[in-house]
């Protein structure tokens, strides 16, 4: 059984169709041989170290650790085991796909079955497609029609009732060996906020739907509140499958609890679906604006601009929390997402590829399709985008979903003496407030580093060029 990002016991078809088989050697092969720049990024090396001990506990200290190319790793295993049948769980990045393919063709034969399954999408891609036989372009048709009107899910499977597994000593490199933990320790700070695990994982889940999920709608907007599930990074792992979180959560409808926030909430598991059907009919995604003519938009690669967004340091109060958010806990909440988002690819012109590659290796949950199709959402050349001139004006959106500040407070302490009144703007506040706050701008708190209002007309004006292309 060859674990990939399905690191759980339960309801995990490709384990289930093993254990049925017989005896199992489990391995988790990290592949350094085909995902290139796709390589995991920092913040998820730190989190799939945790999850793979979790893992490892789970199966009595028998998984395999090997790295390098799969095929030949796999290879090796079945010569020494004298193993007769390989399995996993299907992945959906480009690249993967790829790999795959080649491991099958090369790999089955007569005397070795290959078997793979789904064990991480609600909907396979290639059977949702419109009346056209084409692919969804816009979401809610995706979801509402093509999904919801479709099959229902797979159920989730229990942990399977026999389980032997048959351990290769000499194969095993240890967790260790694949020297996952960054040198540079900034992720020190992730496990006083995360605890990796497919029991976490569940825990997390009840959690959430016994209080959160009723108010969702709108605390889902709140950063400053706990109105989120924050399954996204046990989710990317597979430390729990949208098919539990899907029937566990229909589970709570049926006991009268909100059908409105639920069904807010469940949407946005469809959304991950619709993130991943588009990588995988679009396989272009992380690289390529979908709307092509956006290739002639005039976004700028780097600069200072960059490295003072990247640091919190633009001068905009929810803007800089975000970022430093994600800097210390290796998250950043959705709604704040969209915002630095739309500030760096609007207000300061930079492609939408840079915020791309920095979220890859700061974010824990960081997953090639959710990211991909969610900065170019933000940026407005993607599948059913927000239009370009859609532009979130950082201040509204402090003022309106972080009302007190606290949010900004908490990552921005510098700012902590400042009158709500100025919070989300500290350049309006005058000399006197600032001084009683403490404050000196460009000392110890920076002054913005573009005009607002300046930067949107000249992103509309650039914009005009471009539509008109």
């Amino acid at each position: 059984m060859w674990f990939r990002l399905d690191l759980r016991l339960k309801d995990n078809p490709a384990l289930t169709a093993a254990c049925d088989r017989g005896d199992v050697i489990p391995v988790y092969i990290y592949d350094t041989f085909n995902g290139g720049k796709h390589d995991p990024g920092s913040a998820t090396r730190w989190w799939l170290h945790q999850s793979l001990l979790s893992l490892n506990e789970q199966l009595d200290s028998s998984l395999i650790i090997m790295s390098g190319d799969p095929k030949i790793l796999l290879a090796e295993l079945v010569a020494n085991s004298g193993a007769d049948k390989i399995t996993w769980n299907r992945n959906y990045e480009p690249w993967q796909i790829a790999r795959d393919k080649r491991i099958i063709k090369e790999l089955k034969g007569p005397n070795l079955d290959i078997c793979t399954y789904n064990g991480s999408l609600l909907w396979e891609p290639w059977d949702i497609l419109n009346k056209s036989g084409q692919p969804y372009k816009v979401f809610t048709p995706f979801y509402r029609r093509g999904c919801l009107e479709g099959p229902e899910p797979r159920k989730p499977i229990p942990v399977p009732n026999e389980k032997r597994f048959f351990y290769l000593n000499e194969m095993d490199k240890g967790i260790d060996s694949l020297k996952l933990i960054p040198k540079f320790r900034w992720h020190e700070k992730f496990s006083k906020t995360w605890e990796p695990g497919e029991n976490k994982a569940n825990i997390k889940l009840k959690s959430f739907l016994k209080a959160p999920v009723n108010d969702y709608r709108i605390n889902r907007n709140v950063p400053g509140s706990e109105g989120t599930s924050k399954l996204s990074p046990h989710l990317h792992f597979g430390e729990i499958s949208p098919n539990q979180i899907w029937y566990t959560s229909l589970n709570k409808v049926k006991k009268n609890q909100s059908n409105k926030d639920m069904d807010c909430f469940l949407s946005e598991i469809g959304w991950r679906e619709f993130s991943y059907y588009l990588l995988y009919h679009f396989p272009d995604l992380p690289h390529k604006n979908f709307n092509s003519k956006f290739d002639n938009y005039p976004w700028l690669n780097d600069g200072p601009p960059l490295e003072a967004w990247k640091k919190g340091m633009t001068g905009v109060p929810i803007v800089d929390a975000g970022m430093r958010e994600l800097w210390q806990t290796g998250y950043m909440h959705n709604r704040v997402r969209m915002i630095v988002g739309s500030y760096l690819v609007k207000n300061l012109n930079i492609d939408w590829r840079e915020g791309e590659a920095w979220f890859w290796d700061c974010l824990l949950d960081a997953d090639l399709a959710s990211n991909s199709a969610s900065w170019q959402w933000v940026a407005g050349s993607g599948a059913d985008a927000a239009p370009f001139f859609r532009i979130f004006n950082p201040v509204l959106q402090g003022e309106k979903f972080d009302e007190n500040g606290n949010y900004v407070i908490k990552y921005c302490p510098e700012l902590d003496k400042l009158p709500k009144k100025y919070i989300h703007k500290p350049w309006d506040a005058p000399d006197d407030v600032l001084r009683g706050a403490g404050i000196v701008l460009g000392k110890n708190y920076p002054y913005p580093i573009v005009d607002l209002r300046k930067s949107r007309s000249e992103a509309l004006e650039k914009y005009s060029l471009v539509k008109v292309s």
